[in-house]
């Protein structure tokens, strides 16, 4: 009895050092995001689709399940026990030792772990570990440092505030060379948050789209939307995700430009992006065979300004620089801001007034105003790449501050379709009812054309819902008791109106079994308002 007795208490003293402890795994990343958020019926019910339409609440990656390869290799782990998950804090659960518990940091998926034990905490993670929804909390409160007139010119630092920072918007930037982009410390918040989706060199026809081809011109346009550095710098769309496409060839100046800017809007449609910015404009060439006049900038003429009006068509936001020609003998815009169907932006300094290189529209623009608007663009505040915070000049800059801005003021207003934002955007200008060929309709106020777009009388339409969705034959609308009828337009990928019908209250439906499967817009308009959404159709 007195040998068992000790070693009981053997066993207990032993036992003491090897205490089971409760934590939270955090991890680095979920697989197929951006599949899982286009086919949403594959990751929620039918039901919570709905609500969330209802609500106008975006499905976002918080939606998407927890990757079941790392939770299978958790529990393949010395000593660790899997007690549970979340999908919105992209965390797993686990109990065992601290000591083996520790050993998970040591896993690449491993993003940071956090113990029940507050006391374990100080010595097992960083104190700087957070995962990407807290980052997103903390960074609502911007320091802006050198970009504070910038930004608030436009007033997207109220955009920020609200929590509104371009989170689930992504931007094409088709450029010059993005140089270190992968490295710098200016984008690391970027590369933290999974928001920098590479690219690809249509010049060289590589996918290492950071090397330096001899121009830094890319990372500078950058910067000004996605930078973040810490009480110094903070961009107009710092949560926003973004490819990056190289296609102009600094070293000359050659038609082929126009070409690589189209294929690379082809496949950022294809990626699903949201917005394009381009900071690049042609005008003349090399061979001055292939020069343009003046005259041409009508919108309809080159290569470059047909492709952006497609990609215009296809529900992509084109957010072009308006030039640097203000103070030669060409003056108006380029190609391809010239294009009606383009927000094309000019530039003004610190105190909001014209600088003389900014580009500006003329008599070639027929029907439409040019540019649309103005940002800062005089002694601009970039970085380099070589995470210098340094001044430049140029529309090049004013096009992606403003560019990052809608990104940020999109997020706040998601229902609302491309050509929507863009007169959102100049109706909350300065000069909206005089506009002129030097700043176009002016300054916008972005937290304004926010309070506009919300505040629209859409009391005949804000009850209405529509089921089920995915579809795959008929699409039943119930209409709120105070509207006789709607007009319902449908719209493919392309922009193209394929089906229009009046529905009533006796007679709320529309059969969709002839469209192809994919995804479409649904628009509905009542006699003073209308409001869209995207639906999904399935096959039948």
């Amino acid at each position: 009895m007195k040998k068992n007795f000790t070693l009981l208490l053997l066993f207990l003293v032993i036992g003491k050092g090897f205490s089971q402890e409760d934590a939270w795994i955090y991890l680095i990343d979920k697989p197929n995001v951006a599949a899982s958020i286009t086919n949403p019926i594959s990751i929620l019910s039918q039901k919570a689709i709905e609500r969330k339409q209802n609500h106008n609440i975006a499905i976002d990656e918080r939606d998407v399940p927890v990757n079941e390869t790392y939770i299978s290799d958790l529990k393949l782990q010395t000593g660790i026990t899997v007690m549970a998950k979340s999908k919105w804090f992209n965390a797993i659960h686990v109990r065992g030792t601290e000591e083996d518990i520790n050993a998970l940091a040591n896993l690449n998926y491993v993003y940071s772990i956090d113990f029940a034990n507050q006391g374990l905490n100080e010595a097992s993670r960083n104190a700087s570990n957070l995962n990407k929804w807290e980052v997103e909390n903390e960074t609502i409160a911007f320091t802006y440092g050198d970009t504070q007139n910038q930004v608030e010119m436009i007033n997207a630092d109220n955009l920020h505030i609200a929590d509104f920072t371009g989170e689930g918007i992504t931007i094409a930037v088709m450029d010059a060379g993005f140089p270190n982009v992968n490295t710098m410390s200016a984008f690391q918040r970027l590369r933290d948050n999974s928001d920098l989706l590479n690219g690809y060199d249509f010049v060289d026809r590589t996918s290492d789209v950071y090397a330096f081809t001899g121009n830094n011109h890319g990372t500078k346009v950058l910067s000004t939307m996605a930078a973040f550095v810490q009480d110094q710098y903070v961009g107009t769309a710092p949560d926003a995700s973004y490819y990056l496409f190289r296609t102009e060839d600094s070293g000359s100046e050659n038609p082929v430009e126009e070409s690589y800017w189209v294929e690379a809007a082809e496949r950022a449609d294809s990626l699903g992006v949201d917005m394009i910015n381009t900071s690049l404009g042609y005008t003349d060439f090399d061979n001055s065979n292939y020069d343009y006049t003046p005259a041409d900038m009508n919108g309809q003429v080159t290569y470059i300004t047909k492709g952006a009006s497609i990609a215009a068509e296809k529900g992509i936001l084109v957010v072009v620089s308006a030039g640097n020609s203000g103070g030669t003998t060409w003056e108006t815009v380029g190609a391809p801001a010239d294009s009606p169907n383009v927000l094309s932006i000019g530039a003004v300094n610190a105190d909001g007034d014209y600088v003389s290189f900014s580009s500006r529209g003329s008599a070639a623009q027929i029907g439409y105003q040019k540019p649309d608007v103005v940002a800062r663009g005089g002694q601009a505040y970039v970085i380099d790449e070589f995470d210098s915070i340094v001044q430049n000049n140029g529309t090049s800059f004013s096009g992606p501050i403003m560019c990052g801005g809608i990104a940020s003021l999109w997020q706040a207003i998601p229902d609302a379709l491309p050509t929507e934002v863009m007169d959102f955007v100049r109706e909350s200008a300065s000069q909206f009812s005089t506009p002129d060929d030097f700043l176009g309709y002016g300054i916008p106020d972005l937290d304004l054309a926010r309070s506009n777009a919300l505040s629209l009388d859409n009391s005949q339409i804000e009850t209405f819902r529509f089921y089920p969705n995915p579809v795959s034959t008929q699409l039943n609308i119930e209409m709120p008791l105070i509207a006789n009828q709607l007009e319902v337009s449908v719209y493919n990928q392309l922009g193209q109106e394929v089906m229009n019908q009046l529905i009533t209250e006796y007679s709320s439906f529309i059969n969709v079994s002839d469209l192809a499967s994919g995804i479409y817009v649904i628009k509905l308009s009542s006699a003073n308002n209308s409001k869209a959404y995207k639906f999904i159709k399935s096959s039948n």
